[in-house]
């Protein structure tokens, strides 16, 4: 038997909307609730391969680089400023041009303020970036996202008046740092022991990381079909915001004069945020009836910038290609065009050596200009710019 007051606060919190039993797995709504274990079985997965992939990526790490990157940490910083500076900022100015409704808003301001995703990582090692870099990047901004995310979300929404108070999700930031510390930190060891078993390892990573990527894209999709809405809003500013971060991202590098190595990775790195944290910040914060409405937003800026990362390393891969074939076409047309002055050269010296046969049966002292002209042709010298 519980009290009176009890079952008058039981009464009132299941008539209530926003007590935090009602967003219990028997009162989802349909969308939400048919694919929970399938849910979790991916989850459980995905984690374990992300695990085993940063693993991989990690060989790529030099602890030389990686402690220059610490020492003098311009790179890190301008990271940062993008990923806590112009990302939330992008996610304000887009909720406002849009007109979004509150709990749509929040939702796109909370993908703005979470940190970067492990993602940018596979994508950076595709397009030749910097990896110790990359992984420094997301490995700091993990840490910043634990003051930084609430302190954006404030700033952001202090003008908007809530009535849903907003929880932060502490301990998902510590077990996503944590799968991206260990794993990395056991491949920079691997590299340092063995370099030479960490490039095949690192060979054998990034082809898991694309078929991971594959995976998580049609398991996303899959997952994710009972929460779509047709809300074309949401989906064009899903299109556009990675697009938006990661041309911001390579400007503000290119401003700070940073390499075109690291311009590349700080664009990927912006660009790709850690979306199972907004999923999971939005699951802790707001009721099922609410969530119909969010999740779509995040679910479908996962999609998305898996296809802009995609179209980005396809677009470099392609640059790369021609201008490996037009660097090579113009060394061969450089050694035809020495080896035809070479054949010239000789040419010359035979018909030289031959005049001075046939002038040796005359005795007699040789011309100057004779001379002078065998000088510059024994003395040809090619060359090839």
């Amino acid at each position: 038997m519980l009290p009176q007051g009890d079952e008058e606060m039981r009464a009132n919190c299941s008539s209530s909307s926003a007590c935090p039993a009602n967003s219990s797995e028997e009162e989802l709504p349909v969308g939400l609730e048919v694919h929970g274990n399938l849910e979790l079985v991916f989850t459980v997965v995905s984690t374990v391969m992300m695990g085993l992939l940063m693993f991989s990526l990690g060989c790529s790490v030099e602890i030389r680089k990686l402690w220059s990157h610490i020492r003098r940490p311009w790179g890190i910083a301008v990271g940062l400023l993008c990923q806590f500076g112009l990302m939330p900022f992008t996610a304000y100015l887009l909720a406002i041009s849009f007109s979004l409704k509150p709990v749509q808003a929040i939702a796109v301001l909370i993908m703005g303020c979470c940190p970067g995703g492990t993602i940018s990582n596979i994508f950076t090692f595709w397009v030749d970036g910097d990896m110790d870099l990359s992984i420094s990047m997301t490995t700091c901004s993990t840490v910043a996202a634990l003051g930084m995310m609430p302190l954006c979300i404030y700033l952001y929404t202090w003008s908007w008046s809530l009535q849903q108070n907003l929880t932060i999700p502490f301990q998902n930031i510590g077990i996503t740092l944590v799968c991206l510390t260990v794993p990395v930190a056991f491949g920079v060891y691997v590299n340092y022991r063995w370099p030479k078993q960490s490039k095949i390892i690192l060979k054998i990573g990034a082809v898991v990381g694309g078929l991971l990527l594959l995976v998580v894209a049609v398991a996303g999709v899959v997952l994710a079909k009972g929460s779509w809405n047709s809300d074309i809003t949401l989906l064009t500013i899903s299109f556009i915001f990675p697009l938006i971060g990661h041309v911001t991202g390579f400007l503000l590098a290119l401003f700070t004069h940073q390499s075109w190595q690291r311009c590349r990775t700080i664009s990927l790195e912006t660009g790709a945020q850690n979306i199972q944290m907004c999923i999971t910040m939005l699951q802790l914060s707001f009721t099922a009836e609410h969530l119909v409405k969010m999740l779509s937003f995040p679910l479908a800026y996962g999609l998305f910038q898996l296809i802009h990362g995609f179209l980005i390393v396809a677009a470099y891969q392609t640059y790369k290609r021609r201008s490996k074939n037009k660097h090579g076409k113009k060394n061969s047309d450089c050694i035809e065009v020495s080896h035809t002055r070479n054949s010239t050269s000789s040419k010359e010296t035979n018909a030289f050596l031959e005049v001075n046969e046939e002038g040796a049966v005359t005795p007699g002292p040789p011309d100057p200009v004779d001379c002078h002209r065998a000088l510059e042709s024994i003395g040809h010298v090619t060359s090839c710019e």
